[in-house]
């Protein structure tokens, strides 16, 4: 007989202080449906569970109390006594259904409301890195992309954010641009974090983890909620002329009419001076390595963040090219041709003796001619030698004026007890920096997400649509090269520069001063940094958009134009009641359409549109065995996208009960990742225009011929540049590169994980895991250089492919938390490690081996008086990307708040800082390093 729904609902307080419990869990004892109460400590539920069984009600630091259900009850009021247990938090996302955090089947992480409300950093984001095993890279102020288990990047695209069941993901990037849109900390229910592969839930992406965010009902959570906080950063800092100031401000204002209709909205706005990126070490990006030298020692310099010197040309080569052009020239007049000569025609001019001599004649002694032909003629006097121009620093070009601006609403309606139509938006708008394959200033930069659900008990429909708008950003390091371009063309700039070093160098100048003396002179016209003449250059190139550039007539564009939009729709379907919960069983599906439209400014789109289509199903099955002791779950999904086959992904997990609260896990799973959207069509010049960042997919290998006029590894083409300088070319050093014909392909993994969650005592908590992946066909980048059909010059290509062979990871981690009479103690460490890799990967693992949290607070220290403390330290490692290479040292961070509650008023005050020592560190090479914030917030109704 199928058991009838009963409906549940009550409060839950604390007896002593008589004060609500938001966040307390209540689940059916043995089962893993429940709920949790609201702000006001209220909670209410339905279920289909057969009279009479009994519920757990339950939270962090009080003792769990236990009640008969015979059914209907409306008024269930519970007083719990603190007294401290651990691990009963109720989560959602390890099986995409209610369970008890000890019972979940993979490694989860989790933030609830009484942790929000006690961090000690500016705001829940901030803090992720707390968690178990979870590193942050920071490229900004408001910009930080979050990561498991290695293989860390700046923009992470193998790592999924959700909000509210939307992906968060900036559609033309692939991956979540921070929290600039999405939930303040006053709407914020919780975040679930799963660490490693979750594809065979969620679907493509999430390859290295998944984190769902879910903000409060407007049901649960009425009434008015406001936040002020104000502070200061850059203490200490020589980029800024002082301290400066740092001020955020939240709104939150929900409303209900009986049970049946809510509405709510929220507002943010942050504004403060962003850190500033200044990391002017050297760097050879052709081997990605970092170099000794400046720009006074160094003709060749290319700093880290300093732009427009990543153009370079060889000093034997200009002076060649030089003396090409004039032999040229001449031979041209000396035949009366109407059309500059050809090869053949230069060959058989120097193939006779007179000839020749005249023509050496004249390249000895032409005023323009001459410096160069002794340059090359005379042993020693020019070197081979690169040089490049001379940049500008990332803080001339780059806005640090952060600002943040985010508003969201909901309007809720039930249409039952238990099935809701939801209408939900977010937005968000800002000035932020970050870091991809260059340095990249987004200013009034925005995302919409517009979203229709309806779900129930058992089931949810979902539509929604992510609107991506470039506003006015820009690349950095164009931007820099275009205006050196505009104040003198390189063509002129480096045969000036070699001309000027031949002459110092024939007077018998050091090399030294010969090199000082050349761009001094190749430098003269050069805009001085915040001239006139730079600001002009400066806002005439960044408000030109990079495909509205045309070189021939001096226009120069850095701007994108970038409208991108995604469309997403879901469905799932729990079948677990329609079986009596003797199996749990789920369903669901989902298609996805990305629209590509950047004008040219990233993707190949200039004169057509970029659809790309993907499609999903999965499916769950779970089963409880040997007296519900033990569960298995066994997961599928199949996906398809347009420019690739369909792939399939299972997960098989079990959890064993050792004993009450105590449970060994463990797990086979595997992910994978398309792609991304700038994989298959990306077309963009980057790196001072020194390099053209294309897709990897035969569609756009075949436009720049990469099948047929094949290109040569970087490598070989370094060896032919130094045979070229030294005077003798040796095209036989040049090797091929070859494409897969089928162009990049979707990366994968399995993941094998076992780990245990368990109470040691109602005051101790301990979770610990252990993992192994293979990663195939890892999607990595290589650089390669294309000679002209009918030319001399190369260009040079960046390219998404797979790496050959299989690449392996590892590692493990642990967490205690442990209660010591009103003290809740924390700490975690996590040790992460690359295995297998194949020949010519470039590593980006990205990781430290060791990282680990010290957590201790209270809530009251002294009646209404609590306080937090972090302590979070990493290990030394080394950061490679196609931006910036080098050693990230190891450094260790304190964040700290003490606040005081003022319960008449609903209200708290809370002091504090994160990286309260002020010790600066940057978590990624080529990124700012972040010092200390300070400050002093108000809140009503948290």
């Amino acid at each position: 007989m199928r058991a009838q729904s009963i409906v549940i609902s009550g409060s839950v307080i604390d007896r002593q202080s008589r004060e609500p419990i938001p966040g307390a869990g209540i689940t059916v004892k043995g089962k893993t449906v429940g709920t949790s109460t609201n702000q006001n400590g209220h909670y209410a539920f339905s279920i289909s569970e057969k009279a009479p069984f009994t519920l757990v009600i339950s939270f962090l630091g009080y003792t769990p109390v236990e009640k008969l259900i015979t059914g209907n009850i409306a008024d269930l009021n519970i007083e719990l006594e603190q007294a401290g247990i651990l691990g009963q938090e109720v989560v959602i996302s390890a099986s995409r259904t209610p369970e008890r955090i000890l019972e979940s089947p993979v490694s989860i992480e989790r933030m609830g409301q009484s942790t929000i409300k006690e961090l000690a950093a500016p705001s829940f984001y901030d803090a992720l890195n707390n968690m178990k095993g979870v590193e942050v890279s920071t490229q900004s102020l408001t910009f930080k992309s979050v990561n498991t288990r290695g293989f860390n990047s700046n923009g992470n695209t193998r790592f999924n954010q959700f909000v509210d069941g939307m992906d968060n993901q900036a559609p033309g990037l692939n991956f979540a641009v921070g929290n600039i849109v999405g939930i303040n900390d006053l709407d914020l229910d919780n975040v679930e974090l799963l660490p490693g592969a979750s594809s065979a839930l969620y679907g493509a992406g999430g390859i290295n983890g998944t984190m769902l965010m879910t903000s409060k009902s407007p049901f649960d959570y009425q009434g008015p909620s406001f936040q002020f906080k104000t502070g200061i950063n850059h203490v200490n800092d020589n980029n800024t002329s002082g301290v400066q100031p740092y001020n955020q401000l939240d709104l939150r204002l929900a409303k209900a009419w009986n049970n049946k209709f809510a509405v709510k909205g929220t507002f943010s706005f942050l504004q403060a001076q962003d850190w500033q990126a200044d990391n002017y070490s050297d760097f050879d990006r052709a081997s990605r390595t970092g170099k000794s030298g400046d720009r006074n020692s160094d003709p060749n310099y290319d700093g880290i963040n300093v732009y427009g010197d990543e153009v370079s040309q060889n000093m034997r080569n200009v002076a060649q090219s030089v003396l090409n052009a004039g032999t040229s020239g001449f031979i041209q007049s000396a035949l009366g041709l109407p059309a500059p000569p050809t090869a053949a025609q230069i060959a058989g001019f120097k193939a006779d003796p007179g000839r020749l001599g005249a023509l050496n004649g004249f390249l000895s002694t032409n005023a323009t001619m001459r410096p160069f032909y002794a340059g090359i003629n005379t042993p020693g006097l020019l070197p081979n030698q690169n040089v490049s121009r001379t940049g500008y620093d990332e803080s001339s070009l780059v806005d640090y004026k952060t600002q943040s601006i985010k508003a969201s609403g909901s309007v809720n309606y039930r249409l039952t007890k238990t099935v809701e139509a939801i209408a939900q938006a977010y937005w968000g708008s800002g000035t932020s920096v970050y870091t991809g394959s260059d340095r990249y200033s987004l200013r009034n930069f925005s995302i919409g997400q517009y979203k229709l659900e309806l779900k129930g008990q058992d089931f949810f429909i979902r539509g929604y649509t992510t609107q991506e708008r470039s506003g006015d950003s820009y690349i950095a390091s164009i931007l820099g090269s275009y205006i050196n371009e505009t104040s003198k063309k390189s063509t002129d700039w480096f045969p000036q520069y070699v001309g000027n070093y031949i002459g110092a160098k024939s007077q018998g100048a050091t090399d030294a001063a010969a090199y000082a003396a050349a761009r001094a002179a190749a430098d003269q016209g050069r805009f001085v940094q915040g001239s006139p003449q730079f600001e002009a250059a400066k806002n005439k190139i960044l408000n030109t958009t990079i495909s509205g550039s045309d070189f021939s007539k001096g226009i120069y564009g850095a701007k994108f134009d970038d409208k991108t939009n995604l469309y997403h729709y879901e469905g799932m379907y729990n079948f677990s009641n329609l079986f009596n919960n003797v199996v749990e069983f789920q369903a669901g599906a989902s298609y996805r359409l990305y629209q590509l439209r950047s004008n040219g400014t990233i993707f190949n789109d200039f004169d057509s549109e970029i659809d790309i289509k993907e499609y999903g199903s999965f499916a769950q099955l779970g089963k409880k065995f040997f007296n519900d002791k033990f569960k298995l779950t066994v997961s599928g999904r199949y996906d398809k996208s347009t420019n690739f086959d369909g792939r399939f992904t299972p997960r098989i997990t079990g959890v064993y009960t050792v004993d009450k609260n105590n449970n060994i896990r463990i797990s086979y799973q595997t992910g994978y990742r398309n792609p991304t959207t700038q994989n298959q069509y990306i077309d963009l010049s980057v790196g001072g225009g020194s390099q053209r960042l294309i897709g990897g997919i035969p569609e756009i290998l075949n436009k720049y011929s990469l099948y047929t006029n094949q290109a040569y590894t970087d490598v070989s083409y370094r060896a032919f540049l130094n045979s070229a300088a030294g005077g003798t070319p040796d095209m036989s050093l040049l090797k091929n590169y070859s494409f897969d014909p089928k162009g990049v392909r979707p990366e994968s993994v399995q993941a094998y994980e076992v780990g245990y969650r368990g109470l040691l005592g109602p005051k101790f908590l301990i979770d610990a895991y252990a993992y192994y992946n293979i990663y195939k066909d890892f999607i990595t980048a290589v650089d390669v250089y294309q000679k002209e059909i009918n030319g001399s010059n190369f260009t040079k290509f960046g390219v998404p492919v797979n790496a050959k062979g299989k690449v392996t990871s590892y590692g493990a981690a642990l967490g205690i938390d442990y209660l010591l009479a009103d003290y809740t103690l924390s700490g975690n460490i996590s040790y992460n490690n690359i295995g297998d890799i194949p020949d010519n990967y470039i590593n980006d693992f990205n990781t430290p081996k060791i990282r680990y949290n010290l957590g201790i607070g209270k809530k009251e220290l002294i009646k209404n008086v609590g306080f937090n403390v972090n302590y979070r330290w990493q290990g030394k490692f080394y950061w490679n990307s196609s931006f910036a290479s080098g050693n990230v040292p190891a450094f260790g961070s304190l964040d700290a708040q003490v606040n005081f509650k003022i319960p008449s008023v609903n209200s708290m005050i809370k002091i504090g800082g994160s990286n309260v020592l002020n010790k600066y560190n940057f978590t990624s090479y080529g990124n700012p390093a972040a010092g200390a914030i300070y400050y002093v917030a108000y809140a009503f109704n948290p």
